[in-house]
């Protein structure tokens, strides 16, 4: 309770919200690159993973990356960008990148695969073509597997965005980084505190837009079955 106590008077004190170690400029810095980290990861990911499941190909490529991306630890990712490039922004934007490729290529994928038959023959049958078939059928019915891996990648990728700090890219983690040189647990604490809340905010919009982007024949569906996140 003690521990709690301080944290809040941390949260209290405006001297820790103020100036370029404050937490509104840091708070700014981890939204910026965990949002850039998912702009380009979604930009990479999406047209690969969609392409590849209305062909119903590349199953082995999309299982593959989706097991690599589980095997590498962002960190040695984070560790290799920064020898190739200089200390700043750029390797952390790489390995978040990295981290968030695998979880939304591979649910893209299988959300569009996934598709039954019987619609894609009804669809064909009405003279679709191919991109009307990807865009008004097999999309609409995926977006729920969509969203889910991009959802599971934004979490992660606001969690891991803290080792940004490591390379001097800023945001959150620097507090964190502060508080453990200084033995300041307080302050690890708060910071760690704000990146869950973070995480959890991230989920929670990305949820709603979820439902937004959900078809109403298919919402039902989607929620007795849940998420199903690769």
């Amino acid at each position: 309770m003690e521990l709690l106590g301080d944290v809040v008077a941390w949260f209290d004190d405006r001297a820790n919200w103020r100036g370029s170690s404050g937490l509104v400029h840091l708070l700014g810095e981890h939204v910026s690159l965990s949002l850039w980290a998912m702009l380009i990861a979604c930009a990479v990911a999406l047209p690969i993973g969609l392409t590849l499941g209305h062909l119903r190909r590349g199953e082995v490529v999309a299982v593959n990356i989706a097991n690599i991306g589980r095997a590498v630890p962002s960190f040695a990712v984070l560790v290799f960008a920064l020898q190739v490039m200089s200390i700043g922004r750029e390797p952390a934007l790489v390995a978040l990148v990295l981290l968030a490729i695998p979880l939304v290529l591979t649910n893209a994928y299988v959300g569009v695969a996934g598709v039954a038959d019987d619609q894609r023959e009804a669809a064909r049958g009405m003279g679709m073509t191919g991109w009307q078939l990807l865009r008004r059928v097999e999309l609409p019915s995926s977006i729920p597997l969509v969203m889910a891996g991009i959802r599971t990648a934004a979490v992660q990728v606001v969690a891991t965005a803290t080792l940004g700090a490591l390379v001097g890219a800023g945001g959150l983690g620097l507090l964190i980084l502060r508080g453990l040189r200084t033995r300041d647990h307080v302050e690890v604490f708060a910071a760690a505190l704000v990146v869950a809340l973070l995480a959890l905010v991230a989920e929670v919009l990305l949820g709603v837009a979820q439902r937004l982007l959900t078809p109403r024949g298919i919402r039902g569906d989607a929620a007795r079955g849940g998420d199903p996140a690769i």
